[in-house]
This record gives C-alpha cells, sequence and structure tokens, in this order.
C-alpha cells in the first residue's frame, strides 16, 4: 500500500510540475509587454507607411493595454531608423516599420552599413505589398507601353523619367525597362516622389513610377495617363492598365513593401504577439477594404517565416536590378 501510494504522489507532483511550467510559460508570453512599445518608421510624418503606422499603433494599444507610440526617423535612406532599432534593446519594444529599400536594395547601394540586415533583425511580418504604375504626361501621344517604346526607339534619348534618386524604386524599374526592352531613356533624379508626380503633370519629364495612392487622383482628372504597372495581376482599382508581365517584361518590377522587424534577440514571444496582432488588423474586413485595398494596397500578413525567404528572394532580384543600374551610395 505504501509502495502504491508513493508512486501515485510522484506522479502528482510530477504532473504539477509541468502544468506549473506551462501555466508559468503562458502567464509570461501574456505579460508581454510590460511597458511602452515603440515603432521607428524611417520615413518622414504624413506619409503612406507613417499612416498605417498610427494605425496600427493605435489598434496595438487597445490590444495590450500598453501605449504604442511612433517615432519618426527619416534619413540617409532608412540607415538613421534601421541602426536606432539595431541598437536598440533587444526586448521586442523597439519595432522598425520600413520598405523594401531597407533590406533588399541598400545591401547592394552601400559598399558598408552600419549594421548587417542578415544578422542583426528578425523579420516579423510584411504588412502590405505595393505596386507601382508608369505613368506618363497626359499630353504625350502614346497611350501605351508598345507606342513609347516605338518613340524612344525612333529617337533615342529623347524620352526622360523622374525617381527619388539614384537606387530608388522608380530609377531600378526604368533602368530595367531601358535594359530589357532595348531602349534609351534619360533618368531625373528627384528628391521625392512627391516631386516627381508634379513635374510629369507639368512636363517637366515625360514619365515616372508611382504608387496608386500617389497617382490615382491624378489619373482620375486626366492630368497623367497610366501606361503600365507591376505585380502578376491588375489592379482592382486601375483594372484598364495592364501588367509588365502582360506587356512582355516580367523582369520590370516595380514593387515595394511595408514590413516590421524586431532586433535580433528579440524573445519569440514578443516577435509572435508582434506577428499575431498585426495579421488581425490586416485581416480585420473594415480596416482591410477601406485602408489598404481602397487605397491601393495588398494586404499580406505573412508570418515571419515566409517574410524572411521573402527577403531572401527579393534581396537577390533587386540586387540584379541595381547592378543593371550601375546605381551606388557613398
Amino acid at each position: 500500500m505504501g509502495l502504491r501510494y508513493h508512486l501515485l504522489a510522484m506522479r502528482l507532483t510530477r504532473g504539477l510540475a509541468v502544468f506549473l511550467l506551462c501555466f508559468a510559460a503562458g502567464a509570461q508570453a501574456q505579460s508581454w509587454p510590460a511597458k511602452p512599445v515603440r515603432i521607428v518608421v524611417a520615413y518622414p510624418p504624413g506619409g503612406g507607411i507613417d499612416v498605417m503606422a498610427r494605425q496600427i499603433g493605435e489598434r496595438l494599444t487597445a490590444a495590450w493595454g500598453q501605449p504604442v507610440v511612433v517615432e519618426n526617423k527619416p534619413g540617409a535612406n532608412t540607415i538613421l531608423a534601421t541602426d536606432t532599432v539595431a541598437k536598440s534593446a533587444p526586448d521586442g519594444t523597439t519595432v522598425l516599420m520600413t520598405t523594401d529599400a531597407t533590406f533588399s536594395i541598400n545591401p547592394h547601394l552601400y559598399a558598408k552599413l552600419p549594421f548587417d540586415t542578415q544578422r542583426d533583425f528578425i523579420p516579423v511580418t510584411m504588412l502590405v505589398l505595393l505596386q507601382q504604375m508608369l505613368v506618363a504626361n497626359a499630353k504625350l501621344p502614346f497611350n501605351n507601353l508598345e507606342d513609347l517604346v516605338k518613340a524612344a526607339k525612333a529617337k533615342p534619348g529623347s524620352i526622360n523619367y523622374a525617381s527619388y534618386g539614384s537606387g530608388s524604386q522608380p530609377h531600378l524599374s526604368g533602368e530595367m525597362l531601358k535594359f530589357k526592352a532595348g531602349i534609351d531613356l534619360v533618368h531625373v533624379p528627384y528628391k521625392g516622389i512627391s516631386l516627381a508626380v508634379p513635374a510629369v503633370m507639368a512636363g517637366e519629364v515625360q514619365l515616372t513610377f508611382a504608387g496608386i495612392a500617389t497617382s490615382a487622383p491624378q489619373l482620375k482628372a486626366g492630368r497623367i495617363k497610366a501606361l503600365a504597372i507591376g505585380g502578376a495581376k491588375r489592379s482592382p482599382l486601375f483594372p484598364e492598365v495592364p501588367t509588365f508581365a502582360e506587356l512582355g517584361y516580367p523582369e520590370v518590377e516595380t514593387h515595394a513593401w511595408f514590413g516590421l522587424f524586431v532586433p535580433a534577440g528579440s524573445p519569440r514571444e514578443a516577435v509572435s504577439r508582434i506577428y499575431q496582432e498585426a495579421k488581425k488588423i490586416v485581416d480585420d474586413p473594415d480596416f482591410r477594404q477601406k485602408q489598404l485595398v481602397d487605397k491601393g494596397y495588398e494586404p499580406v500578413g505573412s508570418s515571419p517565416e515566409e517574410f524572411a525567404r521573402y527577403i531572401v528572394a527579393d534581396r537577390e532580384s533587386r540586387g540584379r536590378a541595381v547592378k543593371i543600374s550601375g546605381a551606388r551610395a557613398e
């Protein structure tokens, strides 16, 4: 009898220990975050990524019961914000919100960065994917990409396009189009996309690549016209605009993405909770339609593992585009 009771007591003790360990682990995971969370945005206030960061921050504050503040750190082609987060405490409470420029393009543009994008960060989730359209001045005689290519071949160097700097997405797209179509377009860099589209409208330049949110009002007003859009499928907002792939130029990539990252070494529970809550926001039907789809964003909400794999492929393809463009940054 004594032996039976002893064995039963041992089993109960072990079971209680396992239960307490599981309870403690669950309590620890649910206690994060225990202090305010900071989202560092690599761009100035007022832009699309800043607006989205603030919308997400409000919803995370409500979900976690902790303040989630947005801090803008623009400068040095996203390097300033990225370096700040890379050197932050790896507790998951400092989050970087940035674009493909940081992780897919900059490693090819700069000979040296103050951080290692592959070693110093954990990808949490890609929030959205967005495609840019090749847009032209409304008064130009060509109305499609085929006619543009013919005009460029007839008078090499007579057509120019605007970007927001060497190595920017419009620059890489323009140089890839030149390479694949065998044409000569003149690159004219501006200080921002907010200047590039008005330059096309005014006739200072003939072309640029611009996101739907930026170009939609001008397209609808007839001040510019769209010749093609990136991506595997047409935009539901502009279904009449064909994709570069449809037109025979699948290598012309115009996409950008917004994503969340934390410093390497951040707790798994922090990564998991940020991802889970961000995905809930992206998947919310009202937010998804009004704040994303209606503004030209493609909702994603990828897992950390999916996002990490995507970045590897994206970095490789952007490396080819940077090489073709010849872009370098100091």
